[in-house]
């Protein structure tokens, strides 16, 4: 008499993949007056999520008005005040402000206070985004700015400008 073999299908396995990241932990991109830093990407997140802290310097514009099609892109102010644009609403986000934009809402995000704005960028799904920043690092530090570029760069990663005449951050 055979005893039944398990069913692997039956049962999950355990297993810590947990990822920390400190305060200032992570890779840094700096764009000028901005930083990035990469905590959980696509790598670590099997392309599910994005998550970025963004600092703009006073006066920054993070980016123009654009929308995703693919994916959905949350703000959690957590220093400063930061202005985002949805639709044709404009608001004021201070430390502790949550904006959550769907997927083909039209947004845009700067820093327009004296001083620095902090906030943590999440993607949903993450659509490999880090390379959305490191294109957008090499093409920032371009003068001048290629604009061709900057729009095939925003394609490529789900990013599409709602006036390409005004859709560079600078």
């Amino acid at each position: 008499m055979s005893t039944p073999s398990k069913n692997p299908f039956l049962e999950d396995v355990l297993k810590d993949h947990a990822t920390l990241f400190q305060p200032g932990q992570g890779e840094i991109l700096q764009m000028g007056g901005s930083k990035i830093t990469l905590k959980v990407t696509s790598a670590i997140s099997n392309d599910q999520l994005g998550v970025y802290e963004i600092e703009l310097a006073p006066g920054r514009i993070g980016a123009r008005l654009h929308y995703h099609r693919f994916m959905d892109e949350t703000f959690i102010v957590t220093e400063g005040v930061l202005t985002v644009q949805h639709g044709d609403t404009e608001v004021e986000a201070p430390a502790g402000s949550v904006i959550y934009l769907p997927r083909l809402t039209p947004h845009a995000f700067a820093n327009r206070s004296s001083a620095r704005a902090v906030t943590t960028l999440i993607f949903n799904p993450a659509q490999k985004r880090e390379g959305f920043f490191y294109g957008l690092q090499q093409i920032l530090a371009a003068d001048p700015i290629n604009p061709e570029d900057y729009l095939t760069l925003y394609n490529k990663y789900d990013s599409y400008p709602v006036d390409t005449a005004k859709m560079l951050p600078v």
